[in-house]
């Protein structure tokens, strides 16, 4: 048995709104929080996969044309970001480009991860332009009781 997805026209709509936004610069300031992941604070957003073992979590990202010094991973107060940016080959007088498709210039996408996470433990390995995360699975946190005492 397959899952259906059901298109969504407006949907789409809205994500070709949001590029166009990006492309001129024309960011929303209605305060709404920014959806998919921060995804209109950037040019472009990798493609992204996230699994659960039973021992970590694995977050993959196709970053195709890049290399490893081009990608800054960071983990702060439970969000884990991953930022860089892939460079725009630059026109030749030997070379013309007739047609660019592939997205170009920086991009951030941002995930908040769950309690049981051991945020130390994250492990980062680039090859062949997929970026692959582990971060392992730790025991929740359970809450102290602090007594205090009344005078």
């Amino acid at each position: 048995m397959s899952n259906i997805t059901r298109w969504n026209p407006i949907s789409e709509f809205e994500d070709m709104m949001n590029r166009y936004n990006r492309m001129f610069g024309l960011a929303r300031t209605n305060g709404e929080r920014e959806g998919k992941d921060l995804f209109s604070r950037s040019d472009w957003a990798p493609a992204v996969d996230i699994k659960e073992t039973p021992e970590a979590f694995m977050v993959e990202a196709e970053l195709p044309g890049m290399s490893k010094d081009d990608v800054k991973v960071t983990v702060h107060d439970g969000v884990l970001t991953i930022q860089g940016e892939r460079k725009s080959e630059e026109e030749t007088k030997d070379k013309k480009l007739h047609r660019i498709e592939r997205f170009y210039g920086s991009f951030m996408r941002r995930f908040t991860l769950p309690d049981n996470v051991d945020e130390n433990s994250v492990k980062a390995n680039f090859k062949d332009g997929l970026l692959t995360l582990s971060i392992q699975k730790a025991e929740p946190k359970e809450p102290k009781a602090i007594e205090v005492e009344v005078k």
